[in-house]
Order: structure tokens, then sequence, then C-alpha cells
């Protein structure tokens, strides 16, 4: 989630109400790339301590996947199967990161920060491009796994199976996947063109692209609820699932202080005017509602222990994801 605004940009105009120009706002994609190769490191490096405690937990027989599907209880067949589970963990950790960064920058200013604000921003956007390589990893290394199980029919088929069941909304058809993986496929292709838009708003224009780019908070909300429905790590209802909701606390907060208290003054709700202006300042408020009640929620849900857990069955089940594919 790239920031919306900058330390000049607070709603005003050039004279003559022409927007400044954009030109010395452009940010190379390429330098950012270059920027993003010791975040994507350690990226890299939590996705290898995720994989390995997910082996440990598979071979000890204490993994929350196998008590789901009792049939994975082999880390050496299914390592791929663990590779995009820790790809997918990383990501959603690294987008947890650039929103919250997102919503720090673009909210209430704090009086003090830890580094410089330019800093901050070039965190923001290199933790963000990390963040969508690793949803493609994730992606990738699921097809990987499918394309490997899928033993009944062709190599063409094998291939072709594995990646409409991965990129193809709609076409996997079983249990909770059938909501989950269209879930993070909107994630994934949400990500992609809303996080690459902000190196061309110099050209489709600051205001549009400030708009489009509000719809980046959806792209984690897909995300989250795609981990909540579809993670077996957080598939019951006990600790490691009620942590994954608190986590949401912090960025309901700053999403709320940033709608309540925008850094733009443009974006502030002011008092209900008529004519043109009413529908927009209803939407504004809507918003705010909206972000409180999600606060008030998660705090419910964190108290009460109601977090949409499953009960961990007495007999697990032992079906495979899917039936295989014949001829």
């Amino acid at each position: 989630m790239t920031s919306d605004t900058r330390p000049d940009e607070d709603g005003a105009v050039a004279p003559g109400g022409r927007q400044r120009p954009l030109g010395g706002d452009r940010v190379a994609l390429r330098g950012d790339l270059r920027a993003a190769v010791p975040d994507a490191g350690a990226a890299a490096g939590v996705t290898v301590l995720v994989f390995a405690l997910l082996w440990a937990r598979m071979e000890s027989g204490e993994s929350d996947t196998v008590a789901v599907m009792p049939f994975m209880d082999d880390p050496g067949t299914y390592w791929m199967y663990l590779l995009s589970q820790a790809f997918g963990w990383s990501a959603l950790l690294w987008a947890w990161g650039t929103v919250m960064l997102g919503l720090l920058l673009s909210g209430p200013r704090p009086a003090r920060l830890p580094v410089s604000r330019p800093v901050l921003e070039r965190w923001h956007r290199t933790t963000s491009l990390t963040t969508t390589a690793l949803m493609f990893a994730h992606a990738l290394m699921f097809a990987a796994e499918l394309v490997r199980y899928e033993t009944k029919v062709d190599w063409a088929e094998r291939l072709w199976v594995a990646f409409a069941d991965t990129f193809v909304a709609g076409w996997y058809d079983s249990g909770t996947g059938q909501v989950a993986i269209p879930l993070g496929q909107g994630a994934l292709y949400l990500a992609v063109p809303l996080g690459l838009l902000f190196y061309v708003r110099h050209r489709i224009g600051a205001n549009t692209w400030r708009r489009l780019h509000r719809f980046v908070i959806v792209v984690y909300v897909l995300s989250v609820w795609h981990t909540l429905l579809y993670g077996t790590n957080v598939w019951y209802g006990e600790w490691p699932r009620t942590v994954l909701w608190l986590l949401q606390l912090p960025v309901a907060v700053l999403l709320l202080l940033r709608l309540l208290r925008p850094a733009r003054r443009a974006e502030r709700l002011g008092t209900l005017g008529g004519g043109a202006a009413r529908p927009g300042w209803w939407l504004r408020a809507a918003g705010r509602v909206a972000a409180g009640a999600v606060v008030v929620g998660l705090v419910v849900v964190a108290v009460s222990g109601r977090d949409g857990g499953r009960d961990r069955p007495t007999h697990p089940p032992a079906t495979a994801p899917h039936a295989q594919e014949t001829d």
C-alpha cells in the first residue's frame, strides 16, 4: 500500500487552479527494484525459517496441516506445499508491514518518526514490491505441488490443471478452496496493477492514482480472509488463529485514525454541505463508521475467543484435497 500523500501534498493547487506538476515526484521502478534487494533477501530468509519450522512440525507429527489432511504426513514428498505455505506466511507478514507503513504515512503525522519521511516512503515502496513477489511465489509453489500431485494424466494435462486450479477463478472445486482460492486470486490480481500504478501516476494524474490506490486495503483484506479460510496452520480455533486476528487490530486502528484525521485537508470530513458535496460527505462518514465497527469487532473476537476456527476433530479426515484428474 503506497502512501497517498507526500510532504507537500495537502490539497493545494498551483496558481490559476492547476495542479502542481508531478515531474519532480517521479520515482523510477528500476531504482526501487534495486533498493528492494535487501528487503527481498530478508523476506527470503524469513521464508526459509518458516519452511524449516513447518518441516520440523510435520516430521514430529505436530503439524496442523497433517491434522487437517493426514495423508500429508511426509515433508519429503510435500515439500513444495510446505514452501508454498512458507511463502504465503511471509507474504502476509510483509503485506502487514507495508500496509502499516502506508497508513502511518497517509494518516495523522506523528510529531517524531524513527527515520526521515522519505526513508519510510522508500521502505513502503520496496516492501510493497516484495509482497507482490512473495504472493506470486506462494501461488507458483501451490501450482507446482498440484503438478506433482496429478499423476494420472500426461504432463500437458497436469500443467493445465495446475494452472487452472491456481490462477483461474472458480476452477478449483474442492471444499473450502472453492471460496478461499478465488479470494487469494483476487488479492494477487489487484496487488499487481494497484502497486505498479504508483510508477505511472505522473501520466494518469495524482488524483486518479489516489482514488484507485485506496482499493489497496481491499488486497490486504482479501489476503487475510484467504488465510483464515484456507491456512491449515490457523484452521482450528486455537492461539495461532487468535494471534492472526489480533495482528489486524493495529491495522484497523491506524485505518480509523487515517480516516478521521487524513493528512490531506481535502479528505477531511468537515461539516455537511449541500448539493454535490453531500454524497461524498456521506461516503466518507460511512467509511469512518465501518472502520470503527471493524475495530470493535476485532476487540470482541479477541476477548470472546470466538474467531471462527474449527474444532479439532477426534478422528481427522483422511481425504486428499481433490480427486485426481483422469483421461
